[in-house]
């Protein structure tokens, strides 16, 4: 009986030290994004003409006065441009990988048969110029963190609010040991339900959060019908750690998001432009 005790004790200060956040509490910074609205790939709309992660999405959510959430990649020049899916097909109907391709290549393309072109990370910097916040997601496939560096050459100079955002741990892994300043956010959701390449022990981590011990993350961004999670709950208990919900597309989700987290991921069809 008393082993029986002593090996629910271990596992449970081993799930604790697993769930760990960072080394020092930064809610006092993150307090300035809280009650955030990030348009999600921008302030989209695809029967306007406005294609997702589009300098027109960009310009639609600055005028609108909403946060900014975007998602980069490497190029195989090493360039690192706004796009969110692995591959080319759905919004540019090419095939291949973004890092398959180098920026002069990729720019050839358009998005979703509009005259809108696949952006860099520095030109929209530049033309947001801080009046927006920022969540930029790192898409790393695999181990490959050539974007973390990159990235970090460009927002290191930028005077604008931001955060980044990963499901890959390794990313906030590099961005906690070279550039710890910068607030980052463990992605995550019901990962073991999906229908992913990656091996199901590293998804069921990172569905609860059990990388965290590496990743460091200063919030958590979770997909809202995946909640509640329990380790998301014990995180939230223990370190106050914020949490941002994805991605809200009806009014309910944006009632039920608001009512209960921190940040708000959201997405509106055909409304306000």
């Amino acid at each position: 009986m008393a082993a029986g005790y002593i090996f629910l004790v271990v596992l449970l200060l081993g799930v604790l030290y697993l769930l760990l956040i960072r080394p020092e509490n930064r809610n006092a910074e993150m307090a300035v994004y809280r009650r955030t609205m990030f348009a999600h790939r921008g302030y989209h709309n695809k029967e306007k003409l406005i294609p997702e992660n589009s300098m027109a999405a960009f310009r639609a959510a600055v005028a609108h006065g909403y946060g900014i959430e975007l998602d980069i990649h490497i190029t195989r020049d090493g360039k690192v441009v706004v796009f969110h899916d692995d591959t080319l097909e759905r919004m540019c109907g090419e095939h291949g990988k973004v890092e398959d391709y180098t920026l002069e290549e990729l720019q050839k393309f358009h998005l979703l048969n509009t005259t809108e072109r696949i952006p860099e990370l520095q030109e929209v910097l530049e033309y947001v110029d801080g009046r927006a916040p920022l969540l930029v997601e790192l898409k790393i496939p695999g181990r490959d963190l050539r974007v973390c560096e990159a990235s970090y050459d460009i927002l290191k100079t930028y005077h604008g609010k931001y955060l980044v955002q990963s499901f890959n741990t390794l990313g906030l892994q590099w961005y906690h040991k070279y550039a710890p300043a910068i607030l980052r956010g463990q992605l995550s959701s019901n990962l073991t339900a999906d229908p992913l390449n990656d091996p199901y022990i590293l998804r069921f981590l990172v569905k609860y959060l059990m990388l965290n011990v590496i990743g460091r993350p200063d919030f958590i961004s979770y997909k809202l019908k995946d909640l509640p999670n329990c380790s998301v709950l014990l995180c939230r208990w223990l370190w106050r750690i914020p949490v941002a919900v994805w991605t809200l597309r009806t009014e309910q989700a944006l009632q039920q998001g608001k009512a209960k987290y921190d940040m708000y991921i959201f997405e509106k069809s055909g409304e306000n432009y």
